[in-house]
């Protein structure tokens, strides 16, 4: 099948490289002449595990596209996968998805009218919107001819965006036409039936059931999508209110979340406390359905409340650090990790900034590492007046306290015997609940978690 994706950020890039090597010839088209020029030379514009030697394994089916009027005249399905970013008021931005309508209704061929399918999360209602304002230009072109728009939204978690793409749990589709689903479910086709060899980054779990087909109408597609992010937030929050409860009382949330974790209604993923969550989905997607219920006299109280646990969660640490060292001004300490999780390079919403900003107006010295990020750290955020370390050992010489706060794998296995003669004050504070407290007392540093 011959496919074009608008946008090719992390939903677009991963979503174009699976496709084409499965076997679909596939055009992405995105405005960044950079990002473009990037991607031509095999060379992804974002950090994710195995996308570069896939993209370049695939580049034979591949094509790359900064104008519009480059348009496949003869592709089968648009896939619109730009971004909605929050407005002030916790609504979805759908300014570029808006554009990318208006500019498909100008181009598309009378010839050829391509299924529109929806890959970015977006507000309910949005596909009634899209197939209306297409249709309306092609009305105004004089074609006669429908439009047709399926909403299919996408589940990838940032780091393993290509494993969820190759071996989802579910496939969603919200249609309104039998060919429209015809026609996704043979783009997928290979996928639902796992027929497919995997790339050599990626091993096939065993026993894996084959991916579920959802067929539903684009309403509820689109709803599915923010219900899922909300439930994870919330699971997340919940873990994370009952683990500041652990520290009153004396308990353990790791045992907590795995005695009620291998209740099989329950289940364990999503349940680490820590300093809460952060990214481009579960923060934009929460406010988002919270504002549209809003709109119908339906308030979602217990997202809202995620959404407020989550925020407030972020200053634990701080509070940590303040009741063990007290005053903080002059200190110095270090932070382990920027990005919002390990395995991407992705800042949005971070956690670390809040608790970065939160220790500068305290008076201390901050000192970060990352394995990747500082360089979108530097970028994004030349105000903030921090040191960056080169080397972990630099985070620890003369430290009053070292925060983890993301959970990267080089950060889980640290000399702490050594670390722990170069520090001031030996005190580490681990955000993710992702350290093993016995070695790291063992070495004679003060170990406190979250819930611990």
């Amino acid at each position: 099948m011959r496919v074009t994706i608008i946008g090719s950020g992390y939903v677009g890039l991963t979503t174009g490289v699976a496709l084409a090597y499965i076997g679909h010839h596939v055009t992405l088209l995105d405005k960044n002449k950079e990002v473009i020029k990037k991607l031509k030379n095999g060379v992804s514009p974002i950090h994710e595990k195995g996308i570069e030697e896939l993209l370049v394994d695939s580049l034979i089916r591949l094509q790359f596209i900064d104008d519009w009027d480059m348009l496949d005249a003869d592709t089968d399905i648009i896939i619109v996968a730009v971004g909605t970013p929050s407005k002030k008021n916790g609504d979805a931005d759908l300014s570029f998805v808006e554009d990318v309508a208006i500019s498909i209704g100008e181009r598309i061929s009378k010839d050829n009218i391509p299924l529109i399918v929806t890959k970015s999360t977006v507000p309910v209602g949005t596909q009634k919107r899209l197939k209306m304002v297409i249709q309306s230009i092609l009305h105004k072109r004089g074609i006669s001819k429908s439009v047709k728009v399926a909403s299919n939204p996408e589940f990838l978690r940032e780091g393993q965006a290509l494993y969820d793409t190759f071996f989802p749990d579910r496939i969603v589709i919200g249609v309104e036409e039998e060919d429209s689903r015809f026609l996704l479910q043979k783009l997928y086709l290979p996928i639902l039936e796992q027929s497919f060899t995997p790339p050599p980054s990626l091993q096939r779990p065993e026993r894996i059931p084959l991916p579920a087909l959802i067929v539903t109408n684009p309403t509820s597609a689109e709803m599915i999508k923010y219900a899922a992010n909300a439930y994870l937030a919330m699971k997340i929050s919940f873990i994370n209110e009952f683990a500041n409860l652990a520290d009153k009382v004396g308990a353990d949330i790791n045992e907590i979340a795995q005695g009620i974790g291998l209740d099989s209604r329950i289940g364990r993923a999503y349940l680490n406390a820590g300093i809460g969550w952060g990214g481009s989905c579960f923060g934009k997607d929460t406010k988002a359905i919270s504002f549209f219920a809003r709109q119908y006299d339906a308030q979602l109280h217990l997202v809202e409340s995620s959404i407020e646990v989550n925020y407030r969660q972020r200053m634990e640490i701080v509070k940590k650090l303040q009741n063990t060292l007290h005053v903080i001004r002059g200190m110095k300490i270090g932070i382990l990790g920027l990005s919002f999780k390990p395995n991407t390079d992705d800042l949005r919403d971070a956690p670390s900034i809040d608790i970065i900003e939160k220790l500068l107006e305290l008076g201390a010295h901050v000192i970060v590492h990352d394995p990747i990020a500082i360089p979108n750290f530097k970028k994004q955020y030349p105000y903030i007046n921090i040191e960056y370390a080169g080397t972990i050992d630099e985070v620890f010489i003369e430290a009053d306290a070292v925060l983890l706060v993301t959970e990267w794998d080089e950060y889980k296995h640290l000399p702490y015997y050594k670390l722990a003669k170069i520090m001031k004050n030996k005190l580490l504070i681990d955000g993710r609940n992702a350290l093993d407290k016995n070695i790291i007392e063992e070495a004679g540093i003060k170990y406190l978690g979250i819930g611990r």
